[in-house]
Formats: C-alpha cells, structure tokens, sequence
C-alpha cells in the first residue's frame, strides 16, 4: 500500500508539511460579497443547498475587517501547539465577485499579516474575468494564491438541477487559464446528489484527472435547514447514504483519484444546528477513522486504479 506519511492519500497536511515545513492552520473568512446567482445576474436564490451563508456557514463576522477576523481566528485556535502559520481563506459567497480595486485591498488586508502564508479564494469560474485573473497573478507574486472553484458535477442535469448556472465548457476554460499564471485550482465536488449514480461520480473524477488539477474537495450533499434542497427532500425524499455506503464510495473516488492531485477534504461537517441529513456526518472524526479503517482493509489507495487516459 502507497503511503503519503501515514495516509494512503496525498493528504493537505502531507501537502503543507513538505512544501512549507510546518502544519498550516485555516482561517475562514467572510469579505461581504455577494454572488452572480443571489443579486438577480443569475438568480436570487443561490445554489439549491446554500444557506443563507452562501456556503460560509464557518467563516468569519463580515462586520469586522480582515485583520480583525484573522486576529480572531488565531485567537481560536490558540489552544492547539506549534501554531505559527495559516492560510487566509476567503470562503463566504464569491470571492472574487467585485471590482478588482476593490477586491486588492482585500486580500491584501490578508496577504500584509506575517504569519499568513497563503492565500485561498473560493468563488466561481464564470466569476474570473482578464481583470480578475490579473490581480491574482499579482497576488501570487506576494505569496501562493489558490483558487477554490465550486464544479460539484460534470453532469448538466444535475448542475441545473442545483441552479450551478455556468456550464463545464467555463470551467475548463478557467481551469486552464488558472494553470498558464502557476496559480494552483482546488475544485470542490458534492457526491450523492439526486439522480447521480456512482458511475456518474466517478466520470466526474475521471474528467478532473484530465484537467491536472492541483487539488480536491470531496464532501457529501448534506440538507441544510431553510435551503430549497431540504424543501424538495421534505416533499419527495430521496436517497442518503448511510455512512458504510460513503466510506465505500470515497474508497472508489480515491482509488480512481491521479496520485498527484492533493486531497483537501473528504467529508464535510455542517453546522449541526442547521443539518437535517445525513445526522452521522456531524461525527467527522469518526467518519475519518473509520475511512483510514475501511482504506486499510480493503487495500485501497489513492491512484491504485488510476487511470492514465
């Protein structure tokens, strides 16, 4: 079995200890934006699982500036040793959904902070313009930015169906784009959504490891309360995985997985004030160990049925 230090995965922690030496800890942040799908350019409502947060459920008070959210993170997290280094994630909504002058400040607001050692943008591929990409080429140059995009399926019918309102064409294009400034993508995918079949989740992966991206999320659809996705699955329920089907299907995700592409995340936790389903993903220490088991007994390993073409 392939091991990346004492993971059969090329996990974010194996990622930062041998690029920068040292563990880095995220500091979510929350820069006031909107996004294209909830001012009315695409929509009002945003994605179909969005809470009102826009998918920044644990990011930082918007009311308080940059500095301020960072100096509270690091307060938080003050009781874990050895912390000395972040990341500055821009999580909230779309981040890069603004103008660019407006947007520079921001991050670097960020970027000033010694202690902060890269910077990560979630937003979306319809959302960098030659503008924007300029300014991020800029930022790199200060120091290494990452671009989160939100692809969650290749699949149209399911991409319409979560209201994702650009098509896949947009994002290989600024994949690409992303590439050609040496600016690394994280491409965040949800696994489980209505209608998707395994097969389908796995062509999903099979067309990122194309694209040699640089990194991935992986989480499973969670219901949050007070989003149109709980609405349709209070009306006509739909299948959930229990957590031995996740684990199985993380295990043919990760097999399938380019070696060379980082692991972000492989499940997701959301505010368990808010989760309607699945409850047992709220356990996400649990659900981990108990992946590392299932990777381990099965002989299973990220790239082991990697396949080339």
């Amino acid at each position: 079995m392939k091991l990346w230090f004492d993971k059969p995965y090329r996990s974010l922690d194996y990622e930062l200890r041998t690029t920068f030496g040292e563990k880095l800890y995220r500091i979510t942040l929350n820069a006031g934006l909107t996004c294209p799908t909830r001012d009315g350019t695409l929509g009002v409502g945003g994605c179909i699982f969005c809470s009102s947060k826009g998918s920044g459920d644990f990011a930082g008070d918007k009311m308080l500036s940059i500095s301020e959210q960072l100096a509270k993170g690091k307060l938080a997290l003050a009781n874990k040793r050895d912390v000395n280094s972040y990341i500055a994630y821009f999580q909230a909504f779309t981040n890069t959904y603004g103008k660019p002058e407006v947007l520079e400040k921001l991050y670097l607001e960020a970027l000033m902070d010694e202690q902060v050692k890269v910077l990560a943008i979630a937003t979306r591929p319809d959302c960098l313009d030659k503008n924007i990409l300029i300014l991020l080429e800029r930022m790199n140059k200060i120091k290494p930015v990452w671009i989160e995009l939100g692809l969650q399926t290749i699949h149209k019918p399911t991409a319409d169906y979560i209201r994702r309102g650009y098509s896949l064409s947009v994002f290989e294009e600024k994949v690409k784009a992303l590439q050609s400034i040496g600016i690394p993508v994280i491409t965040h995918v949800i696994l489980c959504m209505p209608g998707e079949t395994t097969e389908m989740m796995l062509e999903t992966i099979k067309y990122l490891n194309r694209l040699k991206i640089q990194g991935i999320k992986l989480s499973l659809l969670h219901i949050l309360r007070d989003t149109d996705l709980a609405t349709d699955y209070e009306k006509n329920p739909f299948w959930i995985p229990t957590m031995e089907e996740y684990l199985e299907l993380l295990g043919k995700c990760i097999s399938r997985l380019d070696p060379n592409i980082t692991i972000h995340r492989l499940t997701g936790d959301g505010p368990k004030d808010l989760l309607v389903a699945p409850l047992w993903t709220s356990a996400k220490r649990t659900v981990l160990n108990r992946l590392h088991q299932y990777l381990r007994e099965n002989e299973l390993w990220q790239g082991k049925d990697y396949d080339k073409h």
